[in-house]
């Protein structure tokens, strides 16, 4: 005996394209329900960029205001150093300016004294 409820292809594609037609309807009541929502989180998420993007610059001014203070206090440095070194330089300068005028002065002290001998020995 055969089913008076007979399901058959026909029915059944009826019946799926009926679902998909549910489905469709059911998604766009949904997405229409939740426009509000769906804006009021667009423009939450514009605002959390836009404050990003602020604070992504921020940090960007802060990293080139640091890198040109560190640049500044190299230059700084670097004049520093050369000052130092020049005044190194005019210490060991002055140093060999005095050591030749003592070995010098020795010198004469030295002679003076040999020319004082030879003349008592004459």
């Amino acid at each position: 005996m055969r089913n008076k409820n007979e399901n058959d292809f026909a029915d059944r594609r009826r019946a799926a394209a009926d679902a998909k037609a549910a489905r469709l309807e059911a998604h766009r009541v949904a997405k229409e329900a939740a426009e509000p929502n769906r804006l009021a989180r667009q423009e939450e998420r514009m605002a959390v960029a836009a404050a990003r993007d602020e604070r992504h610059a921020e940090r960007a001014r802060i990293k080139l205001e640091e890198h040109e203070r560190a640049a500044e206090n190299q230059v700084a440095a670097d004049a520093a150093v050369k000052a130092e070194d020049a005044a190194c330089e005019k210490v060991q300068q002055d140093s060999v300016a005095r050591d030749a005028e003592n070995k010098a002065a020795q010198k004469a002290e030295r002679d003076r004294r040999y020319a004082d001998r030879k003349a008592r020995q004459r």
